[in-house]
C-alpha cells in the first residue's frame, strides 16, 4: 500500500527562513522553518494527503523510525540521547514520580532510544559530535593561551565537563577569556565566536572545544549513537532517527538541563568523527546502515531498487520518479512523500530525480 503524506515545517527558533520550502518546492511561508517531520511520531504526525487523517491512523503498531528535513540557521543545543535500557528505566522512574509528560523538567518522554544520522544536503553542514582527546583539547587551549587545571588525561574529560556545565569556580572567567581570544582562524575558534553571539556567557562555548568539529560536504553522513554529545551548527540535511523524543541537553539552551542525568548518559570516551560510510548495491543507490535495526537510509538517483523488510517512507527532493512495488505504484515529484507498507517488498524506482527512502534495518 502506498499512502501520500505531508506535513508543515516546525518553526523552532534555530531554524532558517524558507530553506525547507525552497528545497522541496513548497509555497514560501516567510517564517522560520526548522524541521519537517515525516512519520508517525505523536509530536507531529504526518498528514495523509487528501484525507482528514494522520499517519497514526494508518500505521499498524509503532513506526520505529522518524524521517526529518532539517534546516539549521543557528546552532542547536548540545544534547545526547539514552540507550534503550536507560530510556526504559528513566521513563518508568519519572512516571513513578508523577512528573507530567509535558513538564519542563521531564527528561524521558517515552521508553525508547534515539540514535540518529544526518545526511548533508547543503554544500556544507557544520556540527559538533563526540569528545576529542585530552591532548587535542589541550592543544586548542594552548593556542588560546588559557588552561584548565582539571585537564590531565582522557579520563579527566568527565570532570572537566562537569565543572563547566555546573559553572564551577572560574568557569565564567574562562568563558570570557576564550571568547576574547578566539580569532576565528580555525573552525573550532570560528565556532566559539558563533556560539558567543547566539548564547553569550554559556559554558557550552568552552564545551564546544572539547568536541570534534566537522564540516560535512554534501552527501556525507554522520551517525550519532546513544551517549554521543552533539550539536548541529548550521546547514540543511536529511535526519533519520529512532522514533523518540528523549533528549538530555548539555548547554547552549535556555531549556532544562538535568546535570546528573546527563552525566549518566554521556559517553566521555574520545572518538573520531563518526562518519557513516555508504554501501553501494548499484551505481545509482547508496545505503547507509547503522548498528541498530530501527532504521536504514537509502538514496536513489534516477533509478534503482530496494528490498523492503518493513515499512518505509520515501521523500523526493528533486525531479520526478515512479516507485513500483508488489501491489501498487506511486508517482513522486519534488516535495512529495509517501508511506509504503512492508508487503510491497522489492521496490523499483524509475525516472529522473532523487529519492530518500527511510525504512527498517530488518
Amino acid at each position: 500500500m502506498f499512502v501520500g503524506i505531508t506535513n508543515t515545517p516546525r518553526d523552532y527558533a534555530w531554524g532558517s527562513t524558507g530553506e525547507i520550502s525552497a528545497l522541496l518546492g513548497l509555497e514560501e511561508r516567510h517564517r522560520t522553518e526548522a524541521e519537517l517531520w515525516l512519520g508517525a511520531h505523536a509530536g507531529s504526525p504526518s498528514r495523509v494527503v487528501g484525507e482528514d487523517a494522520t499517519l497514526l491512523d494508518i500505521v499498524d503498531g509503532r513506526l520505529p523510525f522518524l524521517l526529518k528535513v532539517l534546516a539549521a540557521g543557528s546552532p542547536l543545543s548540545l544534547q545526547a540521547h539514552p540507550t534503550m535500557a536507560q530510556a526504559q528505566e528513566g521513563f518508568a522512574r519519572e512516571n513513578a514520580l508523577g512528573i507530567p509528560l509535558d513538564a519542563a523538567e521531564r527528561n524521558y518522554k517515552d521508553a525508547f532510544h534515539k540514535p540518529e544520522l544526518i545526511y548533508a544536503l547543503s554544500d556544507e553542514f557544520d556540527a559538533l559530535c563526540g569528545f576529542r582527546s585530552a591532548d587535542s583539547l589541550r592543544a586548542i587551549l594552548d593556542r588560546l593561551g588559557v588552561s584548565i587545571g582539571l585537564l590531565t588525561d582522557d579520563a579527566s574529560l568527565r570532570g572537566v565537563f562537569e565543572w563547566l556545565i555546573t559553572r564551577g569556580p572560574g568557569v565564567d572567567e574562562l568563558v570570557s577569556d576564550v571568547v576574547a581570544r578566539a580569532d576565528g582562524s580555525t573552525p573550532e575558534l570560528d565556532t566559539v565566536r558563533l556560539l558567543a553571539e547566539a548564547y553569550p556567557g554559556d559554558p557550552g562555548i568552552v564545551i564546544s572545544l572539547m568536541l570534534n568539529r566537522v564540516t560535512l560536504a554534501r552527501g556525507e553522513v554522520l551517525y550519532l549513537p546513544a551517549g554521543n554529545i552533539h550539536a548541529y551548527l548550521r546547514g540543511v540535511g536529511i535526519e533519520l532517527m529512532s522514533s523518540s523524543d528523549n533528549v538530555l541537553r548539555g548547554g547552549l539552551t535556555p531549556k532544562h538541563i538535568d546535570v546528573p542525568e546527563l552525566l549518566s548518559v554521556l559517553d566521555f570516551r574520545p572518538v573520531a568523527v563518526p562518519y557513516l560510510a555508504a554501501e553501494h548495491p548499484s551505481p545509482t543507490v547508496e545505503v547507509f546502515r547503522p548498528d541498530v535495526p530501527d532504521f536504514v537510509l537509502a538514496v536513489i538517483e534516477d533509478e534503482g531498487s530496494y528490498e523492503l523488510t518493513g515499512p518505509a517512507i520515501a521523500l523526493c527532493t528533486d525531479g520526478d520518479l515512479e516507485v513500483v512495488g508488489a501491489h501498487g505504484a506511486y508517482n513522486l515529484s519534488r516535495g512529495d512523500a509517501v508511506y509504503i507498507t512492508g508487503d510491497e517488498g522489492a521496490l523499483s524506482f524509475a525516472g529522473l530525480g532523487t529519492v530518500f527512502l527511510a525504512t527498517t534495518g530488518g
